[in-house]
């Protein structure tokens, strides 16, 4: 069993719902009458993906805030570009997907990547170093492509990352996203130029 006090619920940030799971912290007491014990809950936070889901629309709304997904900021692609840059693993399926459909480029464009790992804990920072290391370059692509396959909401989070926005967004030169399937979302998706 488990109580929470009036005055605890009322500043609690979010309240339990039906069907969805959290995580509540508190203390064990004993209530005397009937010698059971219960938890006295002084806090409740959401578990697992529905954590991941509240952390994301608190992002989004910061970085908004900012006015980082403004349509004002963004840039227009060129719509020949002579030089693309890439920025994925280059052991990634999505990788191979973009190969293929850039193989009937012309002979003048020219292809740069710049590889990064695009899952884990160490893959912010590495997508945010390969986008500098393309404008960086002597001659820096026309555009950027930031691609990955799809994967979980875990798997994608790198890409709602700070340094990854922010990357995005500092950047120069105008950026493609293709990051997950149709439905996956990022909130670097919302910085980027264009998302296919």
């Amino acid at each position: 069993a488990a109580v929470i006090w009036r005055s605890t619920a009322a500043r609690l940030k979010i309240l339990p719902e039906e069907g969805q799971e959290f995580v509540f912290c508190g203390h064990i007491s004993v209530y005397e009458p009937r010698g059971a014990y219960q938890l006295i809950v002084r806090s409740v936070a959401m578990a697992g993906t529905g954590q991941l889901a509240a952390e994301f629309e608190r992002r989004k709304a910061v970085f908004a805030e900012r006015g980082w997904f403004d349509a004002a900021r963004k840039k227009q692609p060129p719509p020949l570009p002579n030089h693309i840059g890439i920025v994925t693993s280059p052991t990634a399926a999505a990788f191979e997907d973009v190969k293929k459909v850039l193989a009937t480029r012309p002979g003048w464009l020219k292809l740069t990547i710049s590889p990064s790992i695009v899952q884990g804990t160490q893959a912010a920072t590495a997508i945010a170093d390969a986008i500098g290391r393309l404008q960086a370059l002597p001659k820096p692509p026309d555009v950027i492509l930031l691609v990955r396959g799809g994967g979980s909401m875990e798997d994608l989070w790198c890409f709602n990352d700070e340094i990854v926005v922010k990357a995005v967004v500092d950047r120069p030169v105008p950026i493609i996203s293709g990051i997950g399937h149709e439905i996956d979302i990022t909130l670097a998706d919302f910085a980027a130029d264009v998302r296919t």
